[in-house]
Formats: C-alpha cells, structure tokens, sequence
C-alpha cells in the first residue's frame, strides 16, 4: 500500500502529550493504554467501562470507511492479552536478569511455560473472571496460552461490537479492503486489572521481510562473470564456520523454531540440501490451529527460513510453525505465542514486521511480553529488522518514505534485531570468490568486507531495500546496550539493529521453492541465519542461552571480539535520512556487525562482567515526527455509555 497515506495518519495523531506511568513505557502517539477521563454516567448496559485507548489501526480512518461488516461474520481466534500485576511484573524483571547473571543462583535456570504462568501469569479466580465474561458475550473460549498471559477465543463480529463496544469496519486503502476496528475497544472496568486488551481487531498484516525473489537456470552454475550467489558452502567459508562443523558442532540436539503463516513443501527443504551438499535433515511443521496450505509470499518467507536456518545449523532440529490468519488475527502472532507457550524450541527466528507507530498499545505490549517469557524460557529470539532503511513504516517497493521508524517485533529488548549488510569487494573479486565451484557449490575463499546494505533509489538501486535500523519511540536504551561506542545515537532508547549479516540481492542467498531454483534477498534471509548461528553457540556451550543480546553487546567490549565493524554505508533511503556506520563498535544501521562465527561460538560468555541488568522503562521522549504519549496509570474507569450500548 501507499505509504503516503501511511505517513498522513501519523500525523493526524501528532502533538498528543501525557504523563508517564510507573511503569513508564512509551507507545507512540495514538498508542495509550486506560482512558483517564473525568467519570460519566451510565448510558445503556451502564456498566462502568475501561476504554483501552492507542488500539485503533492508523488506517483505519473515516476517509476510508465502507461502512460496518455484517454482525454475523465469523471472528476466530482472537488474542485477548493479559496483564500481571506490578508485583509480579517486577518480579518478572529481576529473574530474566538474574537468569543472565554468572553471579546469581538463577543463572541459566530456564522456567517451563506452565511455572512462568503459575508465577506471573493470572490466578484462578482472575482466569475464571475473565473466561465467564467472554463466555457470557457468546465467545468461545477456545484456550488458555500456558503462560497464562493469552485468552484465544472465537465469535461473530456482533459479539465483539457488544462485548467490547467497537464495530469492525471495512476500509478500501490504495485498492486495497481491510476490516478493522473503528474505535478503541472497551472493558469492563471490574476487568481492568487483569486485561491489557485485544492484541489485533483488524487484519492490516505484518510485512514479511523477504528482499526479492528471482529464478535461477535449472543448472545451478552459479559463480559466473561478477555474480556471486551464497549458498551454504559460501556462508560457512565468510563468517567462518568450517572450524566449528570440522570439530562437530553443527547444532545436533538444538532445535529451531520458525514462526510463519504458510505451509512448505518439505521436498524443496530436501531437494535444497541435496543441491547444497548438506546430509539429509527433514523440517518438521507443527500447525498452530488450522492449515492456512501453501500462501503466496508467506510460502516463500517460510521456505527461506527453514532452509537457511537448517543449512546455518545443519544437524539442528528446525521446525515450523504455522498459524493461519484470521480476519482480526495475524497467522504470525498466532504462531509466535505457541512457540512460546508450547516450549518448541531453544532459538526463535521471525522474519515479519510492522513499525511501531501503526502497531496498537495492546501489540506493542504482546511482543514485549512474549518475548520476556520466551527469554524466561531460555530461548534466544531473532527478528528481522526489515528491508525499507530507515523507514520502518514504509514498504520497500514504495518510492519514498516519510520518517524513521522500526520494527515493533524487534525493537523489545527480549529479542536480538538482526539488520542486513553488503559484501564490498570493490574490483578485486578474485581474491574474495573462485573462479569455479567446490562440492555444494562453494565458491567464497575468504571473509570479505562488509558495508551496510543500501539497494535503494538513493544509492543506486530502486525502491527503499536497504537495512531497517533506528532508534525506537518505545522501550529506553538498556544498560547493556549504552556502553558500547556509537549506541549513544539513539538518544537513551533502544537501538536497533543489535547484530547484521548479508542480506543484500548483490550477493543473493540461494533457495529452492516448488522445486525450482531461486535467489532471495532481505533481513528475512539474515535472520535465519543468525538463528543457526545461535544454534550452534548452543550445541558449543551444552545449554540454551535465553535472551542472546546481553552477551553479544558484553563481546564488543571483550578482548576477543568477534564481530566484523561496519566501516562504511548508511540505511537512508529517498524522503528519510537514515544512519552512517563509521567504524565504531556499533550503529543505527547494522548494530554490532556481522560475526565471525568460530570466535562467537569460542568466546562466548568470555566478555561478561556485571549483571545484564534491562532499564527500558523510562520517561517520555519526543521523535522526528510526533509528539509521544506515555502509558498512564490506571486510574478510576470511566462510566461509559456501557458495554454494547450506543
């Protein structure tokens, strides 16, 4: 879609200024949490009412509306997100931390999902509560995420209008229909306490964060004249592996979990590692409700990911999990929260995106939350960063963005952003690459030099493609990230990328899909890769490792660094100014840099020092854009017209 009228919500939402929580999270403008308004009285139903402001899609806007969808459209599987109390949040806080801390008794002592939801996840009587309710609207409950955080349930979209007080709209946007939610949804004040909100009443989608897709001759002869394609061979040779594999370590007993919301045929994962030359290792797909089959694009997003994933860690046990899309629920959150909720796996790859600023507060709180119980668990998330630069918000085909932004999957701190860089080998390409193919048709000779990834219009190329990276508008820098040189460019909030590997077209990552041979491109390619990566850490270092970006920023400061700086480049694409890498420890654009492999896997754990303690939750900030409106406390409901009334 357009990302001009993307550009124009925002700032139709601009100048918005409130006080900061306790808690001190700091969604975006249109993002909230509780309607503070002065109590009314009761209208209708009059039942007191919470009214869960910032929940309503920046697109979803008048100019657009077609009117209200039938109340008897069937709804399923909607999220409905839970909150722990202070106490228990903060208790949270301090054992993510310990459990990263050498120091602390808690060190690497991973929790179940059922022990994080008997800790920090809603009592009996507050599941009951909330069950009833949604029962006593006409929903079907159909389960209790372990975790103790997510409700899912199904109904019509009349249900939703009366238990919630919002109709679901349909909206025409650049050609394009869409339902969502025309006003922030409300609850019953009695509920407050326990519900964070809907995660999503609209189906606007993440955006998966696959480059390009272009064929190949079926006879893959692929080191010709100046092209140079990665295959798995490749791969190992630049962000030397091969003394990891050469001493056994290539990720036997890990397992890798691929969050997607289309099925694969397993026979390309096959045909794939028989072209590579990798010994045989068949994905498994566990399907998180119904099976959405083969989705154009989301069948492409998840081949490269199970495949790249698997030829990083080749003996790793990868599997993909696969939700379908509802008309309110995206398949990629669906799956995300049974990967969590299910323990299915030690590393986390998702290669899918939205920005901040047109994700709803109760979103931004989902994937926080979620990844926090992933990173309990002992797992170690890699998100993509995106494929637009500096503008999150924008699509990389579009001409032109209109400011910075990130993605809201990655920019929690419980999950490691993993950006994009380009190989540089300027006119010596012989040094870098062979003249011919080794067995799985290897050509790479040595590490080569990387800059950021820039494929757009202002650097050449077309469109926006070039690494997501910038500072959030939610979460506050912490402490482990500020002390690494060039982080103090975000301003005191989280930074993103934390870590990047090729993801450029000019060196495109080999892949089969539907039989045929095609090359791929994008963080969607880096971010699997980075989770094999992580896969064999795990096998080097015998545990699961929970969330991986304490460690990798306490290697920057380590005498055995094993990241590869990014001297040169910038992630600014047409209309936005993105962010230079000049050589310092870490930028806006491709984080840490790439890594050498071998000495990761070596010098892990070598570089800690103090506990990875997370300050993220601070004051107010304001960015290039709009003004932003920190969470407020809950404070007394507002009596409302009452639940379904109008």
């Amino acid at each position: 879609m357009s990302q001009n009228l993307r550009a124009s919500s925002f700032f139709a939402v601009a100048l918005a200024l409130a006080g900061c929580g306790a808690n001190g999270r700091v969604p975006p403008a249109g993002a909230g949490g509780r309607d503070t308004g002065a109590a009314q009285p009761a209208t209708g139903a009059g039942e007191p009412t919470v009214t869960l402001t910032g929940n309503v899609h920046p697109l979803a806007r008048a100019a657009f509306d077609q009117g209200a969808i039938d109340p008897e459209t069937r709804v399923e599987r909607l999220l409905l997100l839970l909150q722990s109390s202070p106490a228990q949040q903060a208790a949270l806080d301090e054992v993510v931390d310990a459990q990263q801390d050498p120091n602390s008794p808690l060190y690497r002592h991973w929790l179940t999902p059922s022990e994080f939801g008997a800790r920090f996840g809603a009592d009996d009587e507050q599941l009951a509560q909330v069950t009833s309710w949604l029962t006593a609207q006409g929903f079907n409950v159909d389960e209790i995420a372990a975790g103790r955080r997510l409700v899912i349930f199904s109904g019509e979209a009349g249900q939703v209008f009366r238990a919630f007080n919002t109709e679901l709209h349909r909206y025409r946007v650049d050609g394009g229909e869409h339902v969502a939610n025309a006003e922030d949804p409300q609850i019953p004040a009695a509920l407050a306490a326990v519900v964070e909100g809907v995660v999503s009443l609209h189906d606007f989608r993440r955006q998966s964060e696959i480059a390009t897709r272009r064929p190949l001759d079926a006879d893959p002869e692929y080191t010709a004249g100046s092209t140079h394609y990665l295959f798995p061979a490749d791969f190992a040779t630049i962000y030397d592996l091969n003394p990891l594999y050469g001493s056994g370590t290539d990720g036997a007993g890990v397992s890798i979990a691929i969050a997607g919301r289309s099925n694969i045929s397993v026979s390309d994962v096959a045909k794939f590692r028989a072209t590579a030359g990798l010994a045989p290792n068949s994905a498994t797909v566990t399907l998180a409700g119904s099976d959405p089959g083969l989705v154009a694009d989301d069948q492409e997003e998840a081949t490269l990911d199970v495949e790249w994933s698997g030829a990083v860690a080749p003996a790793a046990a990868v599997q993909l999990v696969v939700a379908s899309s509802t008309a309110t629920t995206d398949g990629v959150d669906l799956a995300a929260a049974y990967i969590v909720n299910h323990a299915m796996a030690q590393v986390v790859s998702v290669s899918y995106g939205s920005c901040e600023q047109e994700m709803g507060a109760s979103e931004l709180a989902f994937y926080d939350g979620l990844w926090e119980q992933a990173a309990s668990e002992g797992m170690s998330v890699f998100v993509a960063s995106g494929d637009a630069g500096a503008a999150g918000c924008a699509a990389p085909t579009d001409t032109t963005g209109a400011g910075t932004a990130v993605n809201g999957l990655c920019s929690s701190p419980y999950s490691t952003c993993v950006g994009g860089t380009e190989f540089n080998e300027g006119k010596n390409a012989a040094q870098y690459w062979a003249a011919g193919n080794t067995v799985g048709y290897g050509s790479a000779l040595r590490y080569i030099s990387e800059q950021v990834w820039n494929e757009s219009a202002s650097n050449g190329g077309t469109g926006l493609w070039a690494s997501g990276g910038g500072a959030s508008v939610v979460y506050a820098q912490p402490a482990w990230q500020a002390a690494v040189s060039g982080a103090s460019e975000a301003n005191g909030m989280r930074a993103v990328p934390d870590v990047a590997l090729a993801a450029a077209d000019h060196d495109g990552y080999f892949m089969v899909e539907d039989g045929s041979y095609w090359i791929a491109s994008g963080t969607s390619a880096s971010a699997p890769a980075f989770a094999g990566l992580m896969a064999l850490v795990n096998e080097k270092h015998g545990a699961a490792q929970g969330n991986a970006n304490p460690e990798l920023y306490s290697l920057a400061n380590a005498p055995g660094k094993p990241f590869h700086l990014t001297p040169s480049g910038n992630n600014s694409v047409p209309g936005v100014a993105g962010f230079r890498a000049i050589g310092l420890d870490y930028n806006l654009a491709t984080g840490l840099g790439s890594v050498d492999g071998a000495l990761l896997a070596q010098e892990w754990g070598a570089g800690r020092t103090v506990a990875p303690v997370t300050p993220r939750r601070t004051g107010c900030v304001a960015s290039d854009l709009f003004y932003l409106r920190c969470k407020p406390p809950l404070r007394p409901p507002v009596i409302g017209r009452g639940i379904g009334a109008r």
